[in-house]
Parts: structure tokens; sequence; C-alpha cells
């Protein structure tokens, strides 16, 4: 099968036609004179056969150029696409409800097909206006570059020796992508954040990299996740993806505009974005209001001293505060950020309810322990230090709902009978 990777004896060339008839290069100018931020603009300067060359889509071979399997996937015509890569197709799809709206399958070049895909995504991409003041900003149901980075990952990343095809699926819950392959060796749902960044095809995203249709660090997956973040959307979800293939849902969901608020406010503060980290991070916090630091370093995949370096970040910058002391020490959004939203009622709530149901939590896990507790249990549960579970345990003992039995390694509480 094809080489898409480091050039080499293995690469195979299958295309023996004449040189000028495998391709035609109009479109691939016109990518990268409209990708001034992101293409290799210098590119442009190159004649075709340099320029092709440069992004290694021809190569040398018994003294004449003849295209490589990057340069026939990216701009081949269809006929060499089909002999020499039969695998390559795509569909786009769009159901409302049950009814199909669109099914275009594709079959042409990558740099066609990727350009069509976002192109026929924008009926069936409502935008929403978010007013912050003076200011208007459009919000898209599903984020421009998010969309564009998780297609071309799916067509940079996928397996081409394995039968299948691109799927684009547009429906009432949201927006599906899913390739051929699964990740490769390394790659893992839980560390698609954090792995060293490397791909299946080095060549041909390599060549999408300098062209401008890849981000060019390789971290196309942290866009995707930025793109529901900043507008406090659920996260992109890789669940369904199995060792056969890679699918990518983003969920339809309305921009939580008191959460955009705050990270554009802190922008605007300290002039630049917030990191995938932080993003994370708050995220975490506003949906599950109140977490511990080993919580959060499940939550957002990270080590405990990267986690922690980034909510003290966080803490410094007033959007989080730390509750409680020690290894009970948890963290939620601050003060300051429930002000701001109008809520200061529901941080009074987070921070002191738990203290409020303290007695019923105890007597819960005591009951279903057998009528048994101990000191630790209580600072495992709340987490609270020892002093501070004694006196929740001496409270209890007071008013009758618990029995001190023992002392020692082996003291204990019992329920009253």
């Amino acid at each position: 099968m094809m080489e898409l990777s480091q050039p080499g004896p293995r690469r195979v060339y299958c295309v023996q036609d004449t040189y000028p008839k495998w391709s035609n290069t109009t479109r691939l100018r016109d990518i990268l004179s409209r990708s001034r931020n992101n293409g290799d603009q210098a590119l442009l300067e190159l004649p075709d056969d340099e320029m092709l060359s440069a992004l290694r889509m021809v190569a040398m071979v018994d003294g004449r150029k003849v295209p490589t399997v990057t340069g026939i996937l990216l701009a081949g015509k269809r006929e060499a696409i089909a002999r020499c890569v039969p695998t390559s197709g795509a569909a786009f799809q769009v159901l409302e409800g049950t009814e199909v709206r669109v099914n275009q399958d594709f079959d042409q070049p990558l740099l066609y097909t990727i350009e069509k895909m976002r192109a026929m995504l924008e009926p069936w991409n409502p935008e929403r206006e978010y007013e912050e003041g003076l200011f208007r900003q459009p919000v898209p149901e599903f984020d421009h570059r998010a969309f564009r980075e998780a297609l071309v990952n799916a067509f940079g990343h996928r397996d081409y020796a394995s039968l299948g095809r691109v799927r684009v699926l547009v429906d009432d819950e949201g927006l599906t992508i899913s390739n051929p392959g699964g990740f490769v060796e390394g790659v893992t749902v839980d560390n698609l954040l954090t792995v060293e960044p490397h791909g299946r095809n080095e060549c041909l995203m390599g060549a999408l990299k300098r062209i401008g249709l890849a981000e060019k660090t390789g971290r196309g997956v942290d866009r995707i996740y930025e793109g529901s973040l900043y507008c406090g959307r659920p996260l992109p979800d890789y669940s369904a993806s199995t060792s056969a293939n890679v699918t990518v849902f983003i969920a339809r969901s309305a921009p939580d505009k008191l959460f955009m608020r705050m990270i554009n406010e802190e922008r605007e503060r300290t002039g630049r974005p917030l990191s995938l980290r932080s993003l994370l991070v708050l995220d975490a916090l506003k949906r599950q209001r109140r977490l511990t630091l080993a919580d959060l370093c499940s939550q957002i995949h990270a080590t405990d001293s990267v986690t922690r370096s980034t909510v003290e970040n966080l803490v410094e910058a007033g959007l989080v505060e730390g509750v409680g002391n020690a290894s009970g020490r948890a963290y939620m959004l601050s003060s300051r950020v429930y002000s701001r939203s109008g809520k200061d009622a529901d941080f009074v709530r987070q921070s002191d309810i738990d203290k409020i149901r303290y007695p019923e939590l105890i007597m819960k896990l005591a009951n279903q322990q057998g009528g048994t507790i101990k000191r630790r249990d209580v600072e495992q549960l709340l987490h609270l230090q020892t002093k501070q579970a004694y006196r929740e345990l001496s409270k209890l003992v007071d008013a009758g709902e618990l029995v001190s039995v023992g002392r020692g390694p082996g003291a204990h509480y019992e329920v009253s009978r």
C-alpha cells in the first residue's frame, strides 16, 4: 500500500502517466493565497514544479518527476485517485428527524472536498448574536475553526489502507465526523490533549499545514476543544471511537453567555487568551461546582504539578477560590465570577451548603456501613482535617445520634438504637 509518511525506499509512486496530466494546481494556489495567516506564502513565489516538490507532492523516480500519494490525494484528478487511492472517498449527510436532507458522496481531491464540505455546512450552522456592551459577536452553532480542524484531522489521520470513508453527519443532536482507522499507537481518548503530536500520515499532514488548512503546531485537537470551551458548551466527545475508527461528536448547545463574558473579560484584562488547561479547569468547575485538586487532575488529564500550577494562576487572576485546608482543600469559581453573573446566592450556597449537610452525610454513611463509622471515614467523606472530623462526630454524639465506642486504633462510632 502507498506510503504517506516520511520519504524513503518504502514509498510507492503509483501513477506512471505523463507528469503534467495528473493534477491541476489552480485550486492549490487559490487556497494558499487565501490562507495568509496560516499558509506558507513563500510557496506562491515558486513555479508549479518547485511548489509541488516543496510540498512533497512529487518526487524524482528513475530520473523523472512523478506524483506521490500525498500529491494524488490533495490535487490529483479523479481517474488518478480512483486508480491509486480507491479508499479515499467521503460523504456529507444532513438529517432532520428521520428525513435525509443532504447525502452527497465525494471522490474528488482533498483540497476540493475539504473546501466544499466547509461551504456545505454553512446553511446548517446558524449563528446567534452575543451582545456585550456596545459589541456584538456572531456565535455559530458549530465553531468554524473547530469544524475545519476536525475535518482536516479526519482526512489527514485516517488509514488509507482501510475500507470505509470519512463521514460528516449533521443531525438534530449535533455534528459527527468519523474516519476509518483507530487512534495511532500511543494516543487514546484520555490523553488526546496531552500526548505529543504525531500522526499516521506525516507527509500528508505536513502539506496540509503548509497549505494553511491544518494547525501548524500539530495541535488541531486543541482548537477543536477551544471551539466548545470558549462558548461554555459541552466538550467534544470522542468516546464512540474504536480500534477501527475515530469519531468525534460536537453537540448542539446554546452558548453560555455568562461564561463567555468571564473568558472575554479576562482576555481583555491580560491582553492574551486563557490557556487550554485554564479553560478546562474553569469548565469543570462550572459544571461540577466544587472539585479537589485530585478531581481536577482527573478531569483535565494532567499531572498534579501541572494542574496545581494552572489552578494557582486562576486563583491569582481572581477566577477561582480555594475552600478548606490541606488535604481537604477544594476549588470553585470565585465570588467575583458569581457576582458578575448576578449569582451571589449560588456562591454562598456552594461554599456553605456542605457544612449544613455534614450531619446528614455522616449519618447516611454510618447507616450504609452497618451502623458504624470511624473518624477517618469522615475525613475522607467530607475532605476534613482530623480535628474538624472529630468535632463533627462529637456534635452528633452530643445530639444523641451516635455513640462513641472504644479508644485508640479501634475507636469508632455507632448509630444510637
